[in-house]
């Protein structure tokens, strides 16, 4: 005759197991939950600022179980240099990226997407390579190679917001000392041009773009420049990125063409408010001028290019935006 164990006894064996693996899942999921980078936001409360009357920049950094959450008001903590007809004002920026991003199963392009692909760690708005409409002359062009930029890599734009194109890791900009300089709308990090080769980082190499100029970049940027992979461990991918020491991903500024984000790596979230809003009309009499010299949007792989924070188009098949 079989003897039964005491009911006490099955229930203090079954609350041990449970207890035993809700712990190993708690640990399971610290041990891959990502730290809120706080530390890699720089204390601007010192910072000068744009000068003269204008508000000193702020930020706020917070998150969640999932989410980095960034809210600034868009000031600048270096001197104003008007690169552009348009002013600089506060803004209301928000921004929600995850906290634990990974890789997408294919790339989504940015190609003439006008607006915002990511935000610096001091709170401003990170567009892509290339520039609005107007001047005609440039329409579409590298505001890089047009020179229309100030000293940190940016200017403001028709929202008299201010804004990157590319990055300018000198001491005025309050970024040099940053290893991470921003985050993409995936969540990925952007680190600075100087990339660890192991995980130690006792080793140190100068990160380069995969992209060649191949045309003339005054327009139309994207058709001025091609990829080109490379096998060389210092070249980045053409998302101007690549799989850390570590075997997370990031992205890195450059000094060439894309400069920061060629493509996203990851599922973009879509910002909201303020920060998710159309850019603002240009041309005379507040009416939005042709986006090309020919008076037709540039086709973005058979889809008309999305205005500041809209939905970026999707290249072949890759996922569409998460909107928040």
């Amino acid at each position: 005759m079989k003897r039964l164990l005491p009911l006490a006894l099955i229930s203090s064996l079954v609350a041990f197991f449970v207890l035993t693996d809700s712990q190993s899942w708690a640990e399971t999921v610290s041990t891959k939950s990502k730290v809120c980078p706080t530390a890699a936001f720089p204390d601007l409360s010192q910072s000068v600022g744009a000068g003269g009357t204008y508000a000193k920049p702020t930020i706020s950094v917070t998150c969640t179980t999932t989410e980095l959450k960034i809210s600034s008001n868009g000031m600048i903590s270096f001197a104003f240099e008007q690169k552009t007809p348009n002013a600089l004002n506060p803004q209301t920026w928000n921004w929600s990226v995850p906290l634990n991003p990974v890789k997408a199963k294919s790339t989504t392009t940015i190609k003439n997407v006008l607006g915002t692909l990511g935000f610096t760690v001091s709170g401003l708005p990170i567009y892509g390579p290339t520039e609005g409409q107007m001047p005609a002359a440039q329409a579409f062009g590298d505001p890089v190679f047009n020179k229309i930029l100030d000293t940190c890599g940016g200017h403001t734009g028709p929202g008299s917001e201010y804004h990157h194109h590319a990055i300018t890791l000198v001491q005025q900009c309050n970024l040099n000392k940053q290893k991470i300089l921003g985050y993409a709308l995936d969540g990925f990090p952007i680190y600075t041009t100087l990339g660890c080769m192991d995980k130690k980082c006792t080793k140190t190499s100068m990160m380069k773009s995969g992209y060649i100029k191949t045309g003339d970049p005054v327009t139309n940027s994207w058709d001025a420049y091609t990829f080109k992979k490379s096998k060389s461990t210092n070249v980045l991918d053409a998302c101007n990125g690549r799989t850390q020491p570590d075997g997370t991903y990031g992205y890195h500024a450059t000094t060439n063409f894309p400069y920061i984000i060629g493509c996203f790596a990851g599922t973009a979230t879509l910002p909201k408010g303020r920060a998710g809003g159309p850019m603002p009309p240009m041309g005379m009499d507040g009416q939005k001028p042709p986006m090309g010299a020919d008076g037709q949007k540039p086709p973005m792989d058979g889809q008309k290019p999305p205005i500041d924070g809209q939905k970026p188009p999707m290249d072949g098949a890759a996922k569409a935006l998460n909107n928040k």
